[in-house]
């Protein structure tokens, strides 16, 4: 399974950026668990917010209340919905896949984008 992401840039702090991430598998894309990681400099790789087959959904707490990740099953998409972006939140996002559709634990995850950087200043 291969993932591409887009939507990364450059942004002001409050402001928005609406990530997506492209799979391409059509056939059992819905089943999977999906999920956006972030890896800002000099930090280890954080899990941003996952979505299971049932859209359940889950976000770290430093990103509750501000970021909404959903997935277009028909498209084969999922997306990451960033609002009133912060400074912290500066770094490479990428999209990743358990196809055994566990989200729990990091190594479930088993196919990775490339990443896509966001800047906030």
């Amino acid at each position: 399974v291969q993932l591409v992401e887009s939507g990364g840039g450059s942004v002001q702090a409050g402001g928005s950026l609406r990530l997506s991430c492209v799979a391409s598998d059509t056939y059992t894309f819905s089943t999977y668990c999906m999920g956006w990681f972030r890896q800002a400099p000099g930090k280890g790789r954080e899990e941003v917010a996952s979505i299971d087959a049932d859209d359940n959904t889950i976000y770290a707490d430093s990103v509750k209340g501000r970021f909404t990740i959903s997935k277009d099953n028909a498209k084969n998409t999922l997306y990451l919905q960033m609002s009133s972006l912060k400074t912290e939140d500066t770094a490479v996002y990428y999209c990743a896949a358990s196809g055994g559709g566990y989200c729990y634990p990091l190594y479930a995850f088993e196919y990775w984008g490339q990443g896509t950087q966001v800047t906030v200043s």
